[in-house]
């Protein structure tokens, strides 16, 4: 491997699905069939960028458990300023929301975002 090749952990993805709108994620909201984790980025922003990525490789849930949603900030503020109403907290970037029976179950922002802790929350 050279310097500045990627191993397959760094390549880890997970199958987001992008809330483009705010009926979309009305939507996502009022589905209580799964737990939903929101994750607001910033794609301009380097402690979002380091905080997805961590969440990423992480993220040992089967996709099966949660449903996974990303609002992308720059696009989207509208979306985000929505889901901070629906939620009741307040914006921030990074942030990760976790909606369990229509509740929030877990909320973190910046390096505060921890998968482990949220995998500990949906195995209960």
């Amino acid at each position: 491997m050279g310097w500045f090749s990627k191993s397959s952990a760094e390549e880890k993805s997970l199958p987001w699905i992008p809330l483009t709108s705010t009926e979309a994620l009305m939507k996502a909201l009022e589905s209580s069939e799964r737990p939903a984790l929101f994750f607001k980025h910033s794609t301009r922003c380097s402690i979002s960028i380091m905080a997805l990525s961590r969440l990423e490789q992480r993220w040992n849930m089967v996709p099966e458990d949660c449903d996974l949603y990303f609002v992308d900030l720059l696009n989207h503020r509208d979306v985000s300023n929505e889901l901070a109403a629906q939620t009741n907290i307040a914006h921030q970037s990074p942030q990760a929301i976790l909606v369990g029976n229509r509740e929030v179950i877990y909320t973190a922002t910046h390096g505060d975002i921890d998968a482990d802790e949220m995998a500990k929350i949906l195995s209960h």
